[in-house]
């Protein structure tokens, strides 16, 4: 047996938004039934180097397959500047539930975007109108395309606004996309008045009011990963029909963390979180909804579930570079 080393071509060639979105679904379901194990999130911060290392780790059971892993990923604000390297980088050990072997590395940096992107997709599905046909995005960065990728997979979406401080930025968006999509820039207004509305950036000041949001947009706050950050202002939250990925870590990093500290949302403006809405506990859009808002802390059985598909794929496709990583060769 040897390990599969996949590097992020790899990973990307291997990952099919139309598969990635319903396993993490399922990853959400297993989760919601108890069929899944996430230790928490846990953080080594490291001042010294205005940076931290995060570890994320994950076993889920849907039924038809099983699945563990690790992310190892960190978030060093200063490496672009000092060092000519990424500010978050990520690296995945996927391995086999029944004897631990590790079936591969990958490249945990694109399995995040396009996992993040997937569960957007999820949330959307259930949480806007059903004939959604615009898409506003705030932060034109990395992210910002998987999120529109994963969501015109479930919402015929024809015009996007897209918005950024940096011009390049939007016109690196708008140059990839304006073959498959009426796609312009605009203000955070414009973009938050289309029906679907993600939220990509690293901001600690909200930079979206009432006014800036049309009254049945559905909003993927997907910035916000660490305490402090918050992109969403208090009043759009406090009237949304809002919706969680995991409580704990929102209540701790989400989009929810810091009105949450300053006691200005509480357990009673929480209508659920997404894997209640996955399994039919609890309903996704209603007739009587208005704006709905998706908090997404992105959760280690994502992770693994996106790993379950590039992998499977690689496999079957000879893709990346096998290597004796136990000697047992």
């Amino acid at each position: 047996m040897e390990t599969l080393l996949l590097n992020s071509e790899d990973v990307h060639h291997n990952t099919s938004m139309a598969e990635l979105i319903p396993a993490i679904e399922q990853a959400f379901a297993a989760y919601e039934n108890g069929n899944a194990k996430m230790p928490a999130k846990s953080y080594i911060d490291l001042p010294q180097y205005n940076g931290d290392f995060r570890s994320m780790p994950a076993y889920l059971d849907t039924g038809e397959w099983d699945a563990a892993g690790i992310k190892w990923v960190n978030v060093h604000t200063d490496n672009e500047e000092q060092f000519d390297l990424p500010t978050v980088m990520g690296t995945m050990i996927y391995s086999e539930p029944e004897n631990a072997f590790p079936l591969s590395i990958m490249d945990g940096t694109e399995l995040t975007m396009q996992r993040t992107g997937a569960a957007a997709a999820v949330a959307t599905d259930h949480l806007a109108v059903e004939g959604a046909s615009s898409m506003g995005i705030v932060g034109a960065g990395v992210q910002a395309y998987t999120q529109l990728e994963a969501v015109a997979e479930i919402r015929d979406i024809e015009e996007v606004v897209v918005s950024d401080l940096d011009e390049a930025r939007v016109n690196e968006f708008i140059d990839a996309f304006e073959d498959r999509f009426d796609v312009r820039s605009g203000t955070p207004s414009d973009a938050g008045h289309c029906d679907v509305l993600s939220t990509v950036t690293p901001v600690r000041d909200p930079i979206l009011g009432p006014e800036d949001v049309g009254e049945h947009t559905h909003i993927n706050a997907m910035g916000a990963d660490a305490e402090g950050k918050h992109e969403i202002g208090d009043d759009v939250l406090r009237a949304a029909k809002l919706v969680i990925d995991d409580y704990a870590q929102c209540t701790h990093s989400g989009e929810i963390n810091v009105p949450w500290a300053n006691g200005v949302l509480d357990d009673d403006d929480l209508y659920g979180e997404i894997g209640e809405i996955v399994v039919g506990d609890k309903a996704g859009r209603t007739t009587e909804d208005g704006v709905t808002v998706f908090d997404s802390t992105g959760l280690a059985i994502q992770d693994v579930a996106a790993a379950h598909v590039v992998y499977e794929h690689a496999n079957e496709r000879e893709n990346g570079t096998e290597f004796d990583l136990l000697g047992l060769a």
